[in-house]
């Protein structure tokens, strides 16, 4: 059962960071079309894209990928409590 948490646990920090990656590479010019970038908007863009639906951007401020990583946050912390009672 502990390695299903780890297994889990280590998918959803990986995400996390993919995700973190993704959002840092809107700073960077033509960035987001190279390769990796690519590969990290096919990957983060459904996921953000649910968040996008109900909070519009704030001028040029995008917050919805600040909202999906606190979600995010919040689906490791739920799975760490839920393996805690299984246990």
């Amino acid at each position: 059962m502990f390695l299903i948490y780890q297994i889990l646990s280590s998918l959803l920090n990986i995400y996390m960071w993919a995700l973190i990656i993704y959002i840092l590479m809107s700073w960077f010019p033509n960035a987001r079309e190279t390769s990796i970038g690519q590969i990290l908007a096919r990957i983060c863009e459904p996921y953000l894209e649910q968040f996008r639906k109900f909070i519009p951007p704030l001028g040029m401020i995008d917050i919805s990928p600040i909202v999906a990583f606190i979600v995010l946050r919040l689906a490791s912390n739920g799975l760490r409590q839920l393996f805690l009672w299984i246990m």
